[in-house]
């Protein structure tokens, strides 16, 4: 198993997984968006791959705070393909985005995950992530 930087053209997996995690329709901008987060200097996309099949990915975002002196991390999309998990894919690519986090100097790593998502919540716990007691957002889906 290798955890590398993704490539475009493992866009094609890529979508298919956004589309395990209930995000479908992907396909039609992932190419544009890949390239995005890839040329991003705080932006990290990374695949587990096993020759040629990727069985996962990541996106990670580093966001300088004003306030305290690290960097945080955030896990914005994380995805292992269901017929490869349980076989430690998923903590590989967690224990990668733990070494990026320290290289970039963070004092944190954030995730955000949807109730529903419990399996992904007993994954998270067993690698050492907390509650935080609250997460806010505003859509804006609607204004554009």
């Amino acid at each position: 198993m290798q955890i590398r930087s993704a490539l475009p053209s493992d866009s094609t997996t890529i979508a298919e997984l956004l589309t395990s995690l209930d995000y479908p329709g992907t396909e039609a901008f992932i190419d544009t968006r890949i390239k995005q987060l890839l040329s991003h200097p705080d932006a990290v996309l990374l695949v587990a791959a096993e020759g040629s099949a990727v069985l996962g990915f990541v996106s990670l975002h580093f966001i300088p705070q004003i306030a305290l002196e690290g960097d945080f991390c955030r896990i914005s999309y994380f995805c292992v393909a269901e017929t490869a998990r349980s076989q430690g894919i998923g903590a590989m690519l967690e224990a990668e985005i733990t070494a990026q986090a320290q290289q970039r100097r963070c004092d944190r790593i954030e995730v955000h995950c949807h109730s529903r998502r419990e399996a992904a919540h007993r994954f998270y716990h067993r690698q050492g992530y907390t509650e935080s007691p609250k997460y806010l957002m505003k859509s804006l889906k609607e204004t554009y």
